[in-house]
């Protein structure tokens, strides 16, 4: 901190030394030695405090930053689910529309609302069955894939 060296010292205990004499000397010494050691005291303890004001506020900062990053993720999150939802709910009207035609195919209602897909395998699989499969009703045959044997006799 200060640039004493040796030399500077003795010189300054010769002349303390001449002005104090050797009775009031060590009486002087120990004095001097409190007043260093209370203002070393002192200077850790401002180092200390300064250092524990600069640590809160770094976590302080360190917080807010993680309260920022948790409220973009929270958009971020309620934007993902929104844009879910809204596919979701667009798949389903979309399934919707394609069961109401394919019901109206096999009843064989005009389907007016509905554009004629003829590449949608789906469709053109319920034109070709006849109206009671189409249907659901029960052809009073049991429901076998083509080329399974159910092991009764013909």
């Amino acid at each position: 901190m200060f640039d004493i060296g040796f030399t500077e010292l003795l010189l300054v205990a010769v002349v303390a030394l001449v002005v104090l004499g050797p009775e009031r000397l060590p009486k002087a010494a120990r004095f001097a030695g409190l007043w260093v050691r209370r203002a070393r005291a002192q200077w850790y303890s401002v180092k200390s405090e300064l250092e524990r004001e600069l640590a809160a506020e770094e976590l302080k900062r360190s917080l807010h930053d993680a309260r920022l990053a948790a409220s973009d993720l929270q958009k971020t999150m309620q934007e993902t689910e929104a844009e879910v939802q809204a596919k979701v709910r667009a798949a389903e009207a979309e399934a919707r529309r394609e069961i109401e035609a394919l019901r109206r195919q096999a009843t064989g209602a005009p389907d007016e609302a509905a554009p004629d897909d003829g590449d949608d395998p789906a469709t053109a699989a319920a034109s070709q069955l006849p109206p009671q499969a189409a249907r659901g009703e029960a052809s009073g045959e049991p429901d076998q894939p083509p080329g399974t044997d159910d092991g009764r006799q013909r």
